[in-house]
């Protein structure tokens, strides 16, 4: 997420000043002459601002580490940057050196440690230039011998071993470039990948083998509120729908369903759903006689994210409360739930036990610290940091806290106004500060305090305010509210960003007439709508990888992921839904994106294609419109590399200088 703040200009522009910068900047959109630099293509950008040079490097020089999983000795695999891409690292004890174990251009991740006894394999993925097409490796920790396990060329993700680690499950689209099938692979075998489960028209995704090894738990994905469970046998694919109505002879209610796991003994299933109202709790299926019960229904919070022990004792679980982690620890033989503690607040993610079932590993981040790597032993109820992120020249002290706060909306609950959450970081000096509105994507993603240094720059250095809202069509905040925006509804989250600008305009610390507005991916295509809707109140916009046309982003992205788009967004191949979407793209309105833009695009994105930037570039600069345009040849759906990440992050601090000049 890249997160805007701040407040002051240290180097204050006199008029004449300001006229030239102005100048400048136009002659560069006129112009848009293309420069390739590297992997970078640049149009109409003009050189970075000496602050932009001189500072911000020091804040960008940290590092984060995420946990990926134990070894059999007790040692941890991370992942984290030394050059220019995540890699994967080994960490023998905690606080002692991490050492590298892979080495590429490109990021590695997913990690998992063969369950075998003694076992020192892992397996990990990677893909090439950001194009989402991950293929999966093994290491020897021992000999640092790798293998490729798949086809180099198709798409495969939710990689899973055998609870003997003689056999990995995985989803692949490799039958056809668009079906999200199931395969099995010997690790030890000479011949390729099985086909064991074929899509038709199911988005598969393995989540837990039995014990035995002769069944799949699979989840057939279709929407974020909509989605089942299946158990499939291996030997013969035959597929049995989980029920999840807590009586057989009536059919699974619709529901969302983040994850699943096979309990202990093979007899049921534990998962997490919103079946029984807004949130998803954990539940329990019994698969003999379809019985249900929920362990969580006294949270009012969705769980994110939960882990059960090898032999069955131990459930942790994660509630994502107002954007916040808290991890519990539920004792399944006693019935005994306690909340963690030793833990800072924040995200906590990459939930996995040890082989003994008694130590827990984990990432955690805040608004103030890198993600690191931590474990928990959940007998002692004790914490431990396994890792201390750098974090460049940044002193700690000047770190702003994510503050959540409310603001009412355009329409009503009853007769109360809606209220739309949002987290606030301000800079502490006095004064009315500009304004960076940063809109996650998704649609269905959540703004949460994690950390951004990029985010304290623009606070501490420049004097923004970073506000992120919720908008409606957000997860975390129930069932109904993620749901506010699909199809028809869709402006109805735009509408969401007017009421936030009235908001600022009463707040006495913030300068309602220096506000920025921008976002990625469906958080992009938001910062156009407010650009075309609010324009007069906005001082301009910076869309990464974002949505111009939903009818040519639904023809052209990704033939995996069109329908599951078309069920958020509407079906483009029916003409009133067409009609619509047109009519609500910004593409159609791109004369009236009349203040500064700054579009920056991944080439290789298979999510949000690069022909939905290229296209609104040309439309507004045909229109007589500025617009700044960076795009990389080596990344996707977002910048993943330093290098090209750092040029990006120079070019928005120069653009927002400009934009925040009074």
């Amino acid at each position: 997420m890249t997160k805007p703040y701040t407040e002051r200009h240290s180097v204050p522009l006199t008029l004449l000043t300001a006229a030239l910068v102005l100048f400048a900047s136009a002659a560069y959109a006129q112009s848009a002459a293309r420069e390739t630099r590297g992997n970078l293509v640049i149009e109409g950008i003009p050189p970075h601002s000496t602050r932009a040079l001189g500072t911000l490097d020091g804040w960008l020089a940290g590092r984060g580490a995420s946990f990926q999983d134990f070894l059999p000795d007790g040692s941890i695999l991370i992942t984290t940057r030394f050059g220019d891409a995540d890699q994967i690292h080994h960490v023998a004890r905690p606080g002692t050196a991490r050492t590298q174990l892979t080495f590429d251009i490109d990021p590695a991740g997913g990690v998992s440690v063969s369950p075998a006894a003694e076992s020192r394999v892992f397996l990990f993925a990677r893909d090439r230039g950001g194009n989402e097409n991950a293929q999966l490796y093994l290491q020897n920790l021992d000999t640092r011998q790798t293998t490729r396990l798949t086809d180099g060329r198709s798409r495969h993700g939710g990689a899973l071993w055998s609870r003997d680690g003689r056999r990995v499950a995985f989803q692949s689209n490799a039958r056809n470039g668009v079906n999200q099938d199931v395969y099995i692979a010997e690790i030890d075998g000479g011949s390729g990948p099985r086909l064991v489960v074929a899509s038709q028209g199911q988005t598969w995704t393995p989540l837990d083998w039995s014990t035995d090894g002769q069944r799949l738990l699979l989840l057939d994905y279709s929407s974020v509120t909509d989605a089942s469970l299946y158990v499939a046998e291996i030997t013969t694919g035959a597929l049995i729908r989980v029920p999840l109505s807590g009586d057989p002879a009536k059919p699974s209610p619709q529901s969302g369903i983040g994850s699943a796991r096979f309990s202990a003994d093979g007899q049921g299933v534990w998962f997490t759903a919103d079946l029984s109202g807004e949130f998803h709790q954990i539940c329990y299926v019994d698969l003999a006689d379809g019985g249900l019960r929920t362990l969580t229904s006294e949270l009012s919070w969705d769980v994110e994210d939960f882990e059960v022990s090898a032999e069955g004792r131990w459930l942790a679980y994660v509630a994502n409360t107002d954007g916040f982690s808290e991890l519990f620890i539920a004792d399944l033989g006693t019935g005994v739930t306690v909340r963690s503690t030793g833990l800072p607040a924040g995200i906590i993610s990459n939930l996995r036990f040890d082989r003994q079932g008694k130590t827990l590993g984990m990432s955690i981040e805040s608004s103030q610290s890198p993600r690191d790597a931590w474990t928990y032993d959940v007998e002692k109820a004790a914490a431990t940091r396994w890792t201390r992120s750098e974090m460049g020249l940044i002193d700690p002290t000047q770190l702003v806290a994510a503050e959540v706060f409310r603001y009412p909306t355009w329409d009503r609950i009853g007769r109360t106004p809606r209220q739309i959450p949002a987290l606030m970081h301000k800079p502490a000096k006095s004064g009315r500060h500009p304004v960076v509105i940063d809109i996650h994507g998704g649609p269905e993603g959540q703004s949460r305090p994690g950390y951004s240094p990029f985010g304290q720059y623009l606070v501490n250095e420049l004097g923004y305010a970073v506000i992120q809202p919720n908008v409606r069509g957000s997860t975390g905040y129930g069932r109904r509210f993620t749901m506010l925006d699909n199809g028809r509804l869709r402006e109805d989250s735009v509408r969401d960003i007017g009421a936030l600008l009235v908001w600022i305009a009463a707040q006495p610390d913030l300068d309602a007439d220096r506000v920025v507005v921008m976002g990625g991916s469906y958080g992009g295509y938001m910062v156009l709508a407010s650009l075309i809707a609010y324009g007069d109140r906005l001082k301009g916009g910076i869309n990464v990888v974002g949505i111009s046309n939903f009818v040519t982003f639904l023809t052209n992205t990704s033939g995996y992921r069109r329908d599951l788009r078309r069920v958020e967004y509407g079906d483009e191949r029916d003409p009133s839904m067409r009609a619509f979407l047109r009519r609500i793209s910004p593409l159609e309105k791109a004369s009236m994106i009349r203040r500064p833009l700054l579009v920056v695009q991944g080439l290789n994105d298979p999510r949000v294609p690069a022909s939905e930037s290229e296209q609104l570039v040309a439309k507004i600069r045909e229109q007589g419109g500025e617009v700044w345009y960076l795009a990389a040849k080596d990344e996707g759906h977002g910048f993943r590399k330093k290098t090209n990440r750092d040029f990006y992050l120079k070019t928005a601090v120069t653009f927002l200088e400009r934009l925040a000049a009074p």
